[in-house]
């Protein structure tokens, strides 16, 4: 029997734990002599789909068989998309169920199985893709969060700077005018009012800022010194937020791969549309303004327009970039002035977007031959 070749030698942990879920044991030696023959470790068996919710802990892939003894594999896939952290799910079906994989793939499965001739070749390129895809999304995950600590830290930043400049100042005539008081406390009447006034003056200013600053619905920030902000309690009514860089559009089906994008995209001073289709992507994008459009490419699929089913007009005067997880030799002809190789890195992903967004100086620019 003709296995797909073995990938080379990688250490144990690199591969993800397997569970597999079915009762027909040609079929599991099968399965088990492929998964030898790639590398991995042994699956993880079990027969039946209670057995499968009680065998989940450190499991990072399920193959699940459909026709279970206790159950069907749509059930126990909708049991296992309830866990926090689920793993992937491949279901497993018999040859010609279409209809099932569809409501399969509706339900969260990550990808599907024939039990078929091919399924020794599949496999194998089944279980890289799903691997590839949780990698992805927990490298999305962590920057996701990363994004929002920096924003976290930045804003308590410059809430520190506010709160050291705006009470200090007040905070510290307060103090001088108790101290003046309390060394002189035989003083003119006169002199003690005007002290106490001036240290109601510095109180109310300093009550006025905390006012002012619980107040704050849309946190907006001005330089306090070269290099640092701080918050600007003076413009308090809500504006219109000044785009830097223009609009910059966003067609990504997956909707973790947008989220992340889009987060990347406004920190970098963009204002960030999602477009549900390519359809509206194609319309919104001759409008005004637009000066980004991103768009996830289908190079790797069989078949598959390299943009996405985006058709790139020619004449345009924003930069399109595709995101693709194959070669990008035909996104590039397809039009694509900048390609993303997924998985990406996130501490890049809008700094070369931005580059080639940015005019080149009159020393960069060549002088015409004479």
């Amino acid at each position: 029997m003709d296995f797909a070749p073995r990938p080379p030698r990688m250490a144990e942990t690199l591969f993800p734990r397997v569970l597999l879920v079915d009762d027909d044991p040609d079929l599991v030696r099968l399965i088990q002599h492929v998964l030898k023959a790639q590398g991995y470790g042994p699956a993880r068996q079990v027969g039946t789909g209670r057995e499968a919710l009680e065998s989940l802990d450190d499991i990072d892939i399920v193959l699940l068989d459909q026709q279970l003894p206790d159950t069907s594999g749509l059930d126990v896939l909708e049991a296992i998309r309830t866990r926090p952290a689920a793993p992937a799910v491949v279901l497993v079906t018999g040859h010609g169920n279409e209809s099932l994989v569809a409501s399969a793939l509706r339900r969260g499965a990550d990808d599907y199985l024939a039990k078929d001739s091919a399924l020794t070749e599949l496999l194998p390129q089944i279980l890289e893709r799903v691997r590839r895809t949780r990698e992805l999304k927990k490298a999305l995950a962590a920057a996701e969060e990363e994004l929002v600590r920096a924003e976290r830290l930045a804003a308590v930043g410059e809430m520190t700077v506010t709160l050291h400049h705006e009470i200090n100042n007040p905070l510290m005539a307060a103090f001088a005018d108790v101290e003046l008081l309390l060394a002189d406390p035989g003083a003119p009447p006169e002199t003690l009012r005007q002290g106490l006034e001036d240290i109601r003056q510095a109180l109310r200013r300093i009550r006025d800022i905390v006012q002012r600053i619980g107040k704050l619905r849309e946190v907006r920030s001005k330089e306090y010194l070269r290099g640092v902000r701080m918050v600007d309690l003076e413009r308090m009514e809500r504006e219109v937020s000044v785009v830097q860089r223009g609009t910059a559009l966003l067609h990504v089906p997956d909707e973790d791969l947008s989220r992340i994008i889009s987060l990347l995209l406004r920190a970098a001073g963009f204002r960030v549309e999602r477009c549900q289709s390519v359809g509206e992507l194609q319309q919104s994008a001759t409008r005004l303004g637009v000066t980004v459009v991103v768009i996830a490419g289908g190079a790797s699929s069989p078949g598959a327009h390299p943009l996405g089913g985006f058709i790139d007009p020619g004449n345009r005067d924003y930069l399109l970039v595709a995101l693709v997880s194959g070669e990008d030799a035909a996104a590039v002809s397809a039009g694509a002035d900048h390609v993303v190789q997924l998985p990406f890195d996130p501490g890049t992903f809008t700094a070369e977007i931005v580059r080639q967004l940015t005019p080149a100086s009159p020393a960069d620019i060549p002088f015409p031959a004479t």
